[in-house]
């Protein structure tokens, strides 16, 4: 059985793949075509055929493609049927954390003397600056993946 990580999983293969992952159904060329925005059902055919070589999708009785395995892409995490961008799941990570140090300061903020309110000050700050840059490039990483939705022969 082929290894799906042997192969790239990019472009339009990519598209075909996760739309047939949040299908949750057996899909046919004509939805591929249709769901995944692709010009016509033998291009659609074409990728189904590729994920099916790739061993990430197997053919029914009907003809129609299931899903066999979620393969592991790099950069996402499968959240359902969902891909999400790594970097997003991160940045809640910090806003997490940010919120908690926003909470501390809040309550010990009549109560404590000028070094705590400053410590707690720079200690958000280090705190905000990976959530903003993991907010960023998850952002860029999810515009990426939808900018990948074919229009056209690819």
């Amino acid at each position: 059985m082929p290894n799906p990580s042997d192969e790239k999983l990019e472009g339009t293969t990519f598209t075909v793949y996760a739309y047939a992952v949040k299908a949750g159904r057996p899909v046919g060329t004509r939805d591929v075509m249709r769901g995944a925005k692709l010009s016509s059902p033998s291009v659609a055919f074409r990728h189904l055929q590729k994920l099916e070589a790739m061993g990430l999708l197997q053919k029914n009785e009907y003809g129609e493609y299931v899903v066999k395995e979620k393969a592991n892409i790099r950069g996402y995490i499968w959240v359902g049927r969902r891909l999400v961008p790594r970097m997003l799941l991160y940045s809640f990570v910090f806003v997490g954390i940010l919120i908690l140090e926003i909470a501390v300061l809040v309550i010990h903020f009549s109560v404590e003397d000028y070094k705590f309110k400053i410590f707690f000050s720079l200690l958000m700050i280090v705190t905000a600056v990976p959530l903003v840059l993991f907010l960023i490039e998850g952002i860029l990483l999810l515009f990426k993946s939808k900018r990948e939705t074919p229009t056209n022969n690819t």
